[in-house]
């Protein structure tokens, strides 16, 4: 059974995995205005990894017999200076979440919640991947430059990334759901 401390840090960090979505959305709506769909398809990729992120908790919350309480999501930014911009914003974004999970995790094995601290283990493991794909990204970018022919081929190399539901998204549980 879930406390108090915990339903409302809970429905916290699904808020800002609902705006994590939300703000991927917007980058990729921004990449394909400005002529890089393969970008605009990376984003859209991870637009749709932080929509399986929020149901998670969305579904532990609930399987836990606690009250999802969903909050209004900030608007995110639009423009963006360059692609480089954009993936530095992504950084930044993804270890300010790595942070917040990581909190999260600090408080539930304080309050001896272990059953909400294994759950948390799929997230604090997610954030490795999330931050090395960013930073190897802004490595090629810098790589790149001014290069047009670069951004190009990074482009195509964006463009062939898909969607896969992790396998515990795909399971109903407590650890899943039924996730899109």
């Amino acid at each position: 059974m879930l406390n108090e401390k915990i339903i409302n840090a809970l429905n916290g960090q699904l808020n800002k995995e609902l705006y994590s979505a939300y703000l991927y959305l917007s980058m990729s709506a921004n990449s394909t205005f400005i002529g890089l769909k393969g970008f605009a398809n990376w984003f859209m990729v991870q637009y749709q990894e932080e929509m399986v992120h929020a149901m998670k908790i969305y579904t532990y919350i609930n399987d836990q017999g606690a009250k999802v309480k969903l909050k209004s999501v900030e608007e995110p930014p639009s423009d963006f200076e360059s692609p480089l911009d954009m993936f530095e914003k992504t950084l930044e974004h993804e270890k300010f979440i790595t942070k917040s999970i990581n909190e999260l995790a600090d408080l539930v094995l304080g309050e001896k919640d272990h059953a909400t601290y294994m759950f948390l283990q799929w997230f604090i493991n997610e954030q490795i991947e999330e931050e090395s794909n960013d930073v190897d990204i802004i490595n090629k970018l810098r790589l790149i430059g001014n290069d047009g022919n670069g951004l190009l081929m990074l482009d195509k190399e964006l463009a062939l990334r898909v969607f896969v539901p992790p396998a515990q998204t795909q399971q109903a549980g407590s650890t899943g759901g039924t996730a899109p």
